[in-house]
């Protein structure tokens, strides 16, 4: 299934935003350079255990082992140490990044409970496109009696783009459901 994202961005998107931007070259044309899904755990801190169970569901998401991030700074109130592990990464490229886009499209948005299509608003002003996800369990692959608490994760796509209008229009063609 990436591979079919991955052409129909080939054949259909890339001549369809030369010829809403009036790009002169092939290469001006924007594309997903990476997706980027974070988890931060807060309450590491005062059971690692939910830590480990945050990262195997990472895994079961992308297809790939996350890095684990530690904090930067040490926080009192929050009882937390500097490098400290406090949540879980994964960056995905390639084909896993067009297959995990395809499934977010197709498979898991669909499956939030009253979805009306996600933010235009959260480009962040270069051409990268922010998601929250309130629960992990729209996706197909995280197997609803094994988790013992709902937890969120970010979803950070990466384009070349360089506005917003750019970015949104790459992502509408790829069939990102906006909200109207």
């Amino acid at each position: 299934m990436a591979n079919y994202l991955a052409q129909e961005y080939k054949e259909k998107i890339i001549p369809a935003l030369q010829d809403k931007f009036e790009y002169s070259s092939v290469m001006q044309v924007p594309k997903i350079e990476k997706i980027v899904l974070n988890m931060g755990v807060g309450d590491a801190v005062s059971n690692a255990k939910n830590l480990d169970e945050a990262v195997d569901e990472l895994t079961l998401i992308s297809g790939q082992k996350p890095l684990v991030t530690k904090a930067k700074k040490s926080i009192a109130n929050f009882r937390l140490r500097e490098g400290m592990s406090i949540g879980a990464k994964v960056t995905l490229r390639g084909d896993r990044m067009y297959d995990f886009l395809y499934k977010l499209i197709s498979v898991s948005l669909p499956r939030v409970r009253d979805f009306r299509g996600v933010s235009s608003r959260s480009f962040d002003g270069r051409g990268n496109y922010t998601l929250g996800i309130k629960e992990q369990l729209i996706f197909p692959e995280i197997d609803f009696d094994k988790v013992n608490r709902t937890r969120g994760l970010d979803v950070v796509i990466v384009t070349t783009a360089n506005t917003d209008e750019e970015a949104r229009e790459l992502l509408t063609q790829f069939g990102m459901p906006f909200a109207k």
